[in-house]
């Protein structure tokens, strides 16, 4: 994809100590949910995603990729697997705190 394409170029929040927690949690993952994300990374990367970003496993199970937008592009904050309805209030606020150390 055309980086001018890109209405919102992602990139991985780093902490102070320079790690990527969402790089490494990605990393965990099998080779089919990295490419299933990544995909859908790169859907909200032209525009077409709220601040979350839903993706649908390999195995049944959901994963969520938490951004802000920071800059001119967006700032993927927190990855998670999904494992309740509603998403657990802890995976916001350590997701807000990321965007507030960015901001």
């Amino acid at each position: 994809m055309p980086e001018g394409r890109k209405r919102l170029p992602a990139r991985f929040y780093e902490s102070a100590h320079g790690r990527a927690p969402v790089g490494d949690w990605l990393l965990e993952l099998g080779d089919d949910d990295r490419r299933t994300i990544g995909k859908d990374i790169a859907k909200a990367e032209l525009g077409r995603c709220r601040s979350m970003i839903r993706s649908n496993l390999s195995d049944g199970k959901t994963a969520r990729v938490v951004f802000g937008i920071a800059g001119r592009g967006m700032v993927l904050l927190h990855g998670f697997i999904k494992k309740t309805q509603a998403t657990p209030r802890a995976e916001l606020v350590l997701a807000r705190k990321r965007l507030e150390e960015v901001e």
